[in-house]
């Protein structure tokens, strides 16, 4: 059986420090949270603030009858998704012709669009996600429904990379 030993000398100096530097992190790290919430809910807020900024652009942009210009805010590839009256579309492209066939591209066959009920959450620092209510004025009739968007800051810039739109026709 071995004697119990008691920590003296350079072990016990090294005991104590080990109890000093864990107390400074526990610390730091209780001093830094705050701070670090407040930083997440300064970049919730920016990123929010950029992705109503883009929602304002595209409504002008449609209501301006410019599709193009419309589809500015969506990821120009073969992977973005759009998924409206039962079906799916893959592709900016694909995306861009299907709004042509159903719109035209001039403000009178487009109409005149707005948004409410806007719900941006983002997710994460390059992630959100936008729930929201469209309202169609167009060729005399009216026509509205819901929306999600999945936002993601690509090169910088916020694009919408997948919509699920249904009309509450």
């Amino acid at each position: 059986m071995k004697p119990l030993q008691i920590a003296t000398g350079a072990s016990a100096f090294s005991t104590k420090v080990m109890c000093v530097v864990k107390l400074t992190l526990v610390l730091a790290w209780a001093l830094m949270t705050p701070a670090l919430a407040d930083d997440v809910r300064r970049d919730d807020e920016s990123a929010a603030a950029a992705i109503r900024s883009e929602l304002a652009r595209s409504v002008a942009a449609w209501n301006a009858g410019d599709i193009r210009a419309f589809m500015a805010s969506y990821w120009q590839d073969a992977r973005l998704r759009f998924a409206s009256g039962g079906s799916v579309t893959r592709g900016w492209q694909a995306t861009l012709e299907r709004y042509l066939a159903r719109y035209g591209d001039d403000s009178r066959s487009m109409g005149k669009l707005r948004f409410s009920d806007l719900e941006i959450d983002p997710l994460s620092a390059d992630a959100a996600v936008v729930f929201g209510r469209y309202h169609l004025a167009r060729g005399g009739e009216a026509s509205e429904g819901l929306f999600t968007l999945v936002w993601r800051r690509i090169n910088g810039a916020w694009r919408i990379v997948a919509d699920h739109t249904s009309s509450a026709d």
